[in-house]
């Protein structure tokens, strides 16, 4: 079997992003590595690992991205905010972690990668202000918490993006009895041997 490269993986997820947009994606990865030693925003050492496991599995949600701004949940690293808003440089992500060193690199790689359409808050979720049409995360939180941490940010007719392993059934059982599950979407990441689910969760009328 022949290396996983980005096109490759690209082309396996459907998606046609310039070569500009995937130098900088991989420049992404890249500086995502050189700060890991410094700073462990990841467990992943290995970029190979690290192209399947964070760039291609943040991009495996970009069919299901809207165009309205979005905020992305204990950024962490900048999965998925900093690939998606590479991917589409249109597309307004603000990116919140409660981790100073986390916000730090996000600040810096967002400087570094010329990402106009990035903001960064280091601040506690639940004290962020705002609205957002799409609040995504990708391993927060439990689905309850992550929707009581947010829901005062999500905008009407909003919707969150729960990118989650093996399909949460416990965890979708435990949702507030007002909040609907729109749609659960099983994900095939390139190279990436383990399930992956996308949760999109509204909240009722």
């Amino acid at each position: 079997m022949s290396e996983l490269t980005l096109s490759s993986g690209l082309a396996e997820l459907g998606l046609a992003l310039s070569p500009a947009t995937q130098a900088q994606l991989l420049a992404f990865r890249d500086l995502l590595l050189k700060w890991n030693k410094t700073y462990n925003l990841t467990a992943l050492r290995d970029p190979q690992q690290a192209l399947s496991h964070h760039l291609l599995d943040s991009l495996a949600i970009l069919p299901h991205i809207g165009s309205e701004p979005l905020l992305d949940v204990g950024s962490g690293g900048g999965l998925p905010g900093i690939p998606l808003a590479i991917a589409r440089p249109e597309l307004a992500v603000r990116m919140v972690d409660t981790v100073q060193k986390k916000a730090t690199f996000l600040q810096q790689a967002a400087i570094q990668l010329g990402l106009k359409n990035v903001t960064v808050n280091h601040a506690r979720v639940e004290e962020l202000p705002g609205q957002y049409a799409q609040i995504s995360s990708r391993a927060f939180a439990e689905l309850s918490l992550f929707v009581a941490l947010t829901r005062h940010l999500l905008a009407p007719g909003g919707r969150w993006l729960a990118m989650k392993g093996v399909r949460p059934d416990a965890e979708i059982a435990a949702l507030p009895a007002d909040i609907v599950v729109e749609r659960i979407i099983p994900l095939h990441v390139p190279g990436l041997d383990a399930e992956r689910h996308l949760i999109i969760l509204k909240a009722g009328t």
